[in-house]
């Protein structure tokens, strides 16, 4: 029961992040941007994060399952420093309208993926494989921002 409420618990967390970004929407700012011809349709976006969440939350689980945060504080503390940095992308680029900070934004959480990742792999090897789709994503995603920042500046 304990690791059933932990699971249900960690995908909420995770998810979390997805609901505090989701409340900055493209709307018509990001409609008047030039694009590339790569640009994915704006309908893949929400099933990919909400599946990359539910992975990371496993992810999560996993290493809290067979650690714990008193054997491993760094990796679970980590991965919880990771996730305002992913919320704030939203912010910085559909609510304030400011690819480069975006841009800065990713980035930093590109870093954070990959020590998170890192740290997950001295725990459990499948958690660390969970969040390899969530790396590539973002290295995607920093990708077409710095493209939709050179075409818009």
């Amino acid at each position: 029961m304990k690791s059933a409420l932990a699971f249900i618990a960690w995908l909420g967390i995770s998810l979390s992040a997805g609901i505090v970004g989701s409340q900055f929407l493209p709307g018509e700012w990001y409609a008047s941007l030039a694009k590339p011809a790569w640009n994915p349709p704006s309908y893949v976006f929400a099933p990919v994060w909400t599946t990359l969440y539910i992975m990371m939350g496993v992810a999560a689980w996993l290493v809290w399952r067979r650690a714990g945060f008193r054997s491993a504080p760094v990796a679970l503390g980590l991965f919880l420093a990771q996730l305002p940095v992913n919320a704030l992308w939203s912010f910085l680029f559909f609510g304030i309208h400011r690819p480069l900070l975006a841009l800065l934004d990713l980035i930093l959480l590109w870093g954070l993926i990959v020590v998170v990742g890192l740290a997950f792999r001295r725990v459990s090897a499948l958690a660390a494989g969970l969040l390899i789709p969530y790396l590539l994503w973002v290295s995607f995603a920093g990708i077409l921002n710095f493209s939709l920042w050179r075409l818009n500046t």
